[in-house]
């Protein structure tokens, strides 16, 4: 009988996944040889061809896609097993993945990461940052857990559950020419250089959208991937930006800002997303449980 090596099951699921042995060494941070001999290892240990190259790159014979499926039965019934164990631990142990925004990871995970290390020591939380949309395929493709992210989110087989809104203001230099106490419309900002986030976020979406809404496209002068890197351009003031509220909630965030509201009015709603087949740990559980109260003393502010 052969004997299956779960780290060849994985980086089996991977390239099926990716399409291509080099996105999957991408993923997995392999390098491309290391994933091809793995392939290859599985495939002879199984007596038959799992992938061919084609014209277009490559896919899976048919005994590829049938082992395909049982992988994704073999990897629930470890997860199982494990949760399973686990339950006869007085501890929450094992390791949660957690993948956000770089705003959320900066502004309200800290505390909650805190929280859970103080009363579950054997509990690792590894997070990791990227785009809604990268967070998205890495929690399809069971590389991460659970995401944070700006909704709505769409994906293969996905559960998702939104856990409250964030406002979104305009920040400028504290210095600036005196401002109208009047909430800011798309007309009044389109002439002044902005400063927004890097396309293929959510939050970018969003402030497309807004303005695509009264009819004008943002051409901003800057795009950037650092919520924190925005702020300090706006403050040396070379521009506007339009940030969540979160990114600016205590004093010290924004120091050397001055904040207005928006009309029309433009908010984004955070969520947590999960595979539905996802086994909910101890671990998992206890993370989605501070996630909700962390969201909810955010609001409350």
């Amino acid at each position: 009988m052969a004997n299956l090596n779960l780290d060849h099951l994985a980086t089996f699921r991977m390239v099926i996944s990716r399409g291509s042995f080099s996105g999957a060494a991408e993923a997995l941070g392999l390098s491309q040889p290391a994933v091809s001999l793995q392939i290859r290892q599985l495939e002879q240990a199984l007596h038959v061809r799992l992938i061919e190259r084609t014209s277009r790159g490559i896919r899976p014979t048919p005994a590829g896609l049938t082992f395909s499926e049982h992988c994704m039965k073999i990897d629930s019934v470890v997860n199982t097993a494990i949760e399973s164990v686990s339950l006869h631990s007085d501890e929450i142990t094992g390791t949660v993945t957690v993948g956000t925004g770089a705003t959320a990871c900066i502004h309200l995970l800290p505390p909650l990461l805190q929280q859970l290390r103080q009363a579950h020591p054997l509990l690792k939380v590894d997070v990791r940052t990227g785009n809604t949309s990268d967070i998205v395929r890495s929690v399809e493709e069971n590389r991460i857990d659970i995401g944070l992210v700006t909704l709505p989110a769409a994906g293969k087989c996905l559960s998702v559950s939104p856990l409250g809104t964030d406002e979104f203001v305009v920040i400028m230099e504290k210095d600036a020419s005196e401002q109208s106490a009047n909430p800011l419309s798309p007309d009044a900002l389109l002439s002044l250089p902005l400063i927004i986030f890097e396309p293929g976020s959510g939050t970018r979406a969003l402030i497309d959208e807004w303005f695509r809404y009264a009819g004008h496209t943002a051409s901003p002068m800057m795009e950037l991937g650092s919520i924190e890197a925005i702020k300090r351009m706006v403050r040396s003031g070379l521009g506007y930006s339009i940030v969540p509220r979160m990114s600016v909630a205590s004093i010290e965030e924004r120091q050397g800002l001055s904040l207005y509201s928006v009309t029309p009015s433009l908010h984004r709603t955070l969520g947590t997303v999960m595979r539905e087949d996802r086994i909910v740990s101890r671990g998992i559980s206890e993370v989605l449980k501070r996630l909700n109260g962390s969201f909810a003393k955010e609001e409350s502010r």
